[in-house]
């Protein structure tokens, strides 16, 4: 175990199922995307679970609330962190998790929703 790696357990949202414990050597945050035994899930929340030692509190554990999910094909950059979709269009939602509230499955390509932004 690296000593910056973290006890993350992992539990589906719908249906409520845990899912197992795995070491990550990154902090997940809602909106971002990993593979657990071939399967991709999205991360829509974290609770972050701390302990005392001498000296203060220090994270312990993360536990992270997913769901399953496809990889986005589509990203934009905007403002630093990456986007679902296409940012040039006015139904972006500007979001991690969500494309857009009218073709929110997407894709952006082809959509007869597609509207550019002025």
């Amino acid at each position: 175990m690296k000593a910056d790696s973290l006890m993350t357990e992992v539990i589906l949202t719908y249906p409520h199922q845990f899912l197992g414990k795995i070491q990550l050597d990154w902090r997940p945050q809602p909106g971002n995307y990993f593979e657990l035994e071939g399967q991709t899930y999205a991360v829509l929340e974290t609770h972050h679970h701390y302990r005392y030692q001498v000296g203060g509190y220090c994270l312990n554990k993360i536990s992270l609330y997913v769901q399953i999910a496809q990889p986005p094909t589509e990203k934009s950059l905007l403002d630093g962190r990456w986007i679902v979709g296409d940012i040039n269009c006015r139904f972006n939602a500007h979001s991690e998790i969500l494309r857009c509230a009218v073709n929110p499955e997407g894709p952006c390509q082809n959509c007869h929703f597609f509207d550019i932004k002025n």
